[in-house]
């Protein structure tokens, strides 16, 4: 996956390797924005951090019958900022915070984590699947470059999509023999350590527990729709708030969320998140936006979605009793 996604990268990039940049250009596109559309484009955005604390309190709810909402939107809040100031090493604040919150183990909110990794990267697939589908019916025009580029990424999406699906069905389906297994396995520990390996252990398929039922699953898949839903929205309201610039119609928004949404998932060093590059190609390329806009778009749908939660997420940090110092260092207690 990761060597299929640094071709992918490494091939957008090449798509603009020579074109030359005009900064005025690019201010007078943001000299230009309509303000309000862009206030608007946070009411989605609050609503996709809304249906992550949902969706989590279904994964919660086999350990603890009523969870606390209020605990779960500001470990969200919380943990995304986190993970914009710090990496990838604030994405383990939020479980910890929601394991000290809601008084569960750690290692049923890391599986719990695990769990709603897979549900984003399934639904980012299908996005981009759905993508890849209205291209034709949008009238684009492909290079045969991109051409070679979209053809690999349909081949990369359909393979990890696969791989996906089988996780998610070993989950519900082998967690509790491979629980009995590993359990009855851990005879060979020193007697001091088999407790707390167990605790592990059992914690780690506590965590996986929702998606052994058929209701909750499907309530986790439509919270999953429902947030893709959002940012799709909000993507249309940045759009419109860049006005005659763009001219991007609401199919437009939908295919460009679907490379973004593939793009999303690719961090490779030196290069970094593949969705700003696809964001730039994909105007550019297929929508025939001028290089100018489509990165000063670029930019800021990267500061919209990324940057915005951070002053909030402190503010809730504060309130919560958090300090910098403690977000640094929460995620680090042993499971």
């Amino acid at each position: 996956m990761v060597g299929g996604g640094a071709l992918l990268v490494w091939a957008l990039r090449r798509q603009l390797a020579n074109l030359s940049f005009d900064w005025k250009l690019a201010g007078a596109s943001l000299a230009h924005l309509r303000w309000s559309w862009l206030a608007i484009s946070l009411l989605p955005l609050a609503g996709t951090y809304i249906g992550r604390a949902l969706r989590w309190r279904v994964f919660l709810e086999p350990l603890k019958r009523k969870p606390s909402f209020r605990n779960l939107l500001a470990a969200t809040v919380v943990g995304f900022t986190a993970i914009t100031l710090f990496g990838r090493a604030g994405e383990f604040v939020r479980p910890y915070l929601i394991a000290i919150k809601e008084e569960v183990s750690l290692s049923s909110q890391v599986s719990a984590w695990v769990l709603e990794r897979v549900f984003d990267l399934l639904m980012a697939i299908l996005v981009f699947g759905l993508a890849l589908a209205r291209l034709d019916s949008a009238n684009l025009r492909l290079s045969s470059r991109l051409a070679w580029v979209l053809e690999w990424g349909g081949r990369m999406a359909t393979v990890t999509g696969l791989a996906v699906l089988i996780l998610l069905l070993s989950m519900r389906h082998l967690a509790e023999p491979l629980h009995r297994r590993l359990t009855s396995a851990l005879v060979f520990l020193p007697g001091k350590y088999q407790p707390r390996v167990e605790r592990m252990v059992t914690g780690l398929v506590q965590g996986v527990e929702s998606t052994r039922s058929d209701p909750a699953l499907l309530l986790v898949f439509l919270y999953s729709l429902l947030e893709w839903a959002l940012i799709v929205i909000c993507y249309w309201c940045l759009a419109e708030s860049f006005g005659p610039a763009l001219q991007l119609t609401f199919e437009k928004v939908l295919i460009l969320a679907g490379f973004v949404s593939f793009g999303g998932i690719i961090q490779l060093p030196g290069i970094g998140g593949g969705a700003q590059v696809i964001t730039v190609v994909v105007l550019t390329e297929l929508f025939g936006v001028k290089l100018e806009v489509a990165t000063s778009f670029a930019v800021f749908m990267w500061a919209i979605t990324f940057l915005v939660v951070v002053p909030v997420g402190l503010a809730v940090a504060v309130e919560e009793g958090l300090s910098w110092r403690t977000l640094r260092h929460l995620g680090r207690e042993p499971l």
